[in-house]
């Protein structure tokens, strides 16, 4: 499995951005410290999609930030990303981690400490837990709590991110529990400033001793 940090995890979509300025604001988070990011197109063909994440992933290689893929196994594939992950209604982890194969990250969604014990022993390397606020990015949110939070973090040797509706003035509810890192989209995504926004999260984090 290749090492990955994921204390910083930057979730991105182009929606509502034309190419040139999302790529700037990629590049800027990467600039603000992003050590993990992950670019997610529910919109797009399978062509646009590559397009977009070739072009994604010039950007994040040369920053050394890994590129996570979600969902689209095909499309990792064919840039030779880093990585992907997959959500409970994605393609199954055990699969991915077939046609991925060893050597690449595959992250998956867990909600419940079941799920997330089933998704490590298919393969997960990671796992994103959320929401625990709520988030704007989809139509239907189902809150976590931080006691299953913490429940999932206990239950599994691989690393555990707290997802949803986080940013930097809020992210004290996660003190205590033992996550390897936080992941956010709009907290960076809608920020006047990509690098300032990442720079501010990521010193908040550090401070309660989160990452």
């Amino acid at each position: 499995m290749k090492k990955f940090d994921p204390s910083l995890y930057f979730i991105t979509d182009s929606t509502g951005y034309n190419e040139e300025d999302f790529l700037y604001r990629v590049e800027q988070a990467l600039k603000g410290g992003v050590t993990l990011l992950q670019l997610r197109e529910k919109n797009k063909s399978t062509r646009e999609y590559i397009w977009l994440a070739e072009k994604v992933h010039a950007i994040a290689k040369s920053y050394n930030v890994p590129l996570i893929i979600d969902d689209r196994v095909d499309v990792a594939l064919a840039i030779d990303a880093e990585g992907v992950h997959v959500g409970a209604d994605d393609i199954p982890i055990a699969t991915a981690r077939k046609l991925m194969g060893d050597g690449k990250i595959v992250g998956a969604t867990a909600k419940t400490v079941p799920w997330a014990k089933e998704a490590y022993e298919e393969g997960a390397d990671y796992l994103g837990v959320g929401a625990i606020y709520p988030t704007t990015t989809k139509v239907k949110t189902v809150l976590t709590s931080t006691d299953t939070l913490r429940n999932i973090c206990n239950a599994v040797p691989v690393p555990v991110n707290a997802i949803g509706g986080l940013h930097r003035d809020n992210i004290d509810v996660l003190v205590g529990i033992p996550i390897a890192g936080i992941c956010v989209v709009s907290a960076i995504m809608k920020a006047d400033d990509p690098k300032i926004a990442a720079e501010g999260l990521k010193a908040r984090a550090h401070e309660l001793a989160l990452i």
